[in-house]
């Protein structure tokens, strides 16, 4: 343990495998842990949680005793989270607070610790149909691999970034890049991101992406079949051809299901992309961050010569793509050649409706680790207990007071919506890892059958009144209040409810 001695002498901080030593007035390498006069002090406040009703999310922070007045909401109504609460390395420790409360009439523990995660990363949603790059492609920042292109979603391009093998399998500056990478994404900062083969993205949780420099602005309504299924009676007696250009299923109106039933007539079109069922086609063009995520910026580019036995000259032709945002309007010459045309009022509704129908472009950033290690022996001193507990569903995890979603499975793997967690909830140490808050929630009477630390369990209030002590031989900074989301669950609703 950390040893205070007179106030001109380093001491050293156990809080993490690093074991800095810190001069006086200095802080640690991770930047969440001091010398302040001889003693090791927690730099960042404690967060609690508190559900203030009538009052919405207002954030009302407390940093020293003098803030306060004293009053203490009902127990249930406040939640001790894990941001700022410190570790428990070197892990046979307790977890920094082991906190009792009453909640609906239950004697309820949560235990509360930072996690110290080398096996941890974040799965980025970037809702665009805009490529990005090559599926398995790298992903980088400063020159570095930090992750990759997973598989793409609906309307959305996925990454897998971090994970221990970039963390501690590569160079020391792949490592640190990829810590600062996880560490900035989790605390809702924009990061420039780079894809071999393919685009820069600026990344930011809650914020539109930023394609090649460009801001996206909304995610596709759907393929271009869905497309054309949605809106094919809106477009019926308006033109006589609709095409919804998609790098992934291209509609064509009038050979389409859609089409068929309302009785549209066949137009001669051709497309030059594999058909796969009536009026579907795949691979019209490569990927690429044109229209409708393809890699074109001519729609005309993918339709063949018209067939003359079912095209005449007049004949009108809508090309738009799936977010409504390029959209051209064509009509037919004599030689059956598509012409542009200005757009005609009749169609313009309708290629705002495809807008409005789209939902704005938006990163979502999920934390993701594994917490089946050492961090367990906090809460028991049969850590497997912890496991079986969380599988069972006695035990309920939540991260920084958000809720957590635990994966099937062996261990404890869990994700979490960095969004709707507080702000600045994660850290690092230069090991190179994340700290993440964690907090595990189950009845007294589950807490105690699992072997848990009774002898270190707390009632709120007195931990409420004991917070600018000691912990964990660390003194404090302070504490922060923060007003509980109203779109959030209340962490301790999320708790089950024991065993049946």
């Amino acid at each position: 343990m950390s040893e205070p001695v007179n106030a001109q002498d380093k001491i050293r901080c156990d809080a993490c495998p690093v074991m800095c030593y810190i001069a006086p007035g200095r802080a640690g390498a991770c930047d969440r842990y001091a010398n302040e006069g001889g003693r090791l002090v927690r730099v960042d406040p404690l967060v609690i949680l508190e559900r203030v009703q009538g009052e919405g999310a207002e954030l009302v922070p407390f940093l020293g005793e003098a803030d306060w007045d004293g009053e203490l909401v009902r127990p249930a109504d406040t939640f001790i989270t894990a941001i700022g609460a410190g570790t428990t390395y070197p892990d046979y420790k307790p977890a920094p607070f082991i906190v009792s409360r009453e909640v609906d009439g239950v004697d309820t523990i949560t235990v509360v610790t930072e996690g110290i995660f080398s096996y941890c990363g974040v799965k980025v949603k970037i809702d665009t149909d805009r490529n990005l790059g090559p599926e398995r492609s790298l992903v980088r920042v400063d020159g570095e691999p930090v992750g990759h292109v997973t598989t793409a979603e609906y309307g959305s391009q996925m990454l897998s970034l971090g994970g221990v093998h970039h963390l501690t399998g590569g160079g020391k500056k792949e490592g640190r890049v990829t810590c600062d990478t996880l560490l900035a994404l989790c605390n809702r900062q924009a990061v420039e991101l780079a894809v071999d083969d393919g685009a820069t993205v600026v990344v930011q949780a809650g914020a539109a992406p930023v394609v090649n420099g460009v801001r996206e602005q909304r995610m596709r309504v759907g393929c271009g079949s869905a497309t054309v299924g949605m809106f094919a009676a809106q477009w019926k007696g308006l033109v006589d051809e609709v095409v919804v250009v998609d790098d992934h299923i291209t509609g064509v109106i009038s050979e389409h299901q859609a089409g068929k039933v309302i009785g549209w007539a066949p137009s001669g079109i051709r497309i030059k992309g594999r058909r796969s069922t009536p009026g579907r086609y795949f691979k019209v063009a490569e990927p690429g961050t044109g229209w409708g995520g393809a890699n074109i910026d001519d729609p005309l580019t993918i339709l063949g010569p018209f067939d003359p036995k079912g095209a005449k000259p007049g004949q009108s032709l809508l090309m738009v793509s799936t977010t409504g945002e390029q959209f051209a309007y064509y009509e037919l010459d004599d030689a059956l050649e598509p012409v542009e045309k200005p757009m005609p009022d009749r169609l313009t509704p309708s290629v705002l409706r495809i807008e409005e129908n789209c939902e704005p472009a938006l990163c979502s950033v999920v934390f993701m680790a594994g917490a089946g290690g050492s961090l367990r022996a906090g809460v028991t001193e049969n850590p497997v207990r912890l496991t079986r507990s969380v599988k069972e569903a006695i035990t309920s995890i939540t991260c920084g007071g958000a809720p957590a979603y635990v994966w099937p499975g062996g261990g404890i793997t869990v994700m979490a919506d960095v969004s709707l967690m507080p702000d600045n909830a994660f850290g690092y140490v230069p090991t190179p890892a994340l700290v993440a808050p964690i907090e595990f929630t189950m009845s007294r009477a589950d807490y105690e059958a699992l072997g848990g630390h009774m002898d270190h369990v707390v009632d709120i209030a007195e931990a409420r009144r004991g917070m600018t002590g000691r912990q964990n031989d660390h003194v404090l900074a302070g504490r922060k209040r923060v007003g509980a989301r109203g779109d959030v669950a209340w962490p301790t609703d999320q708790r089950p409810r024991g065993r049946r």
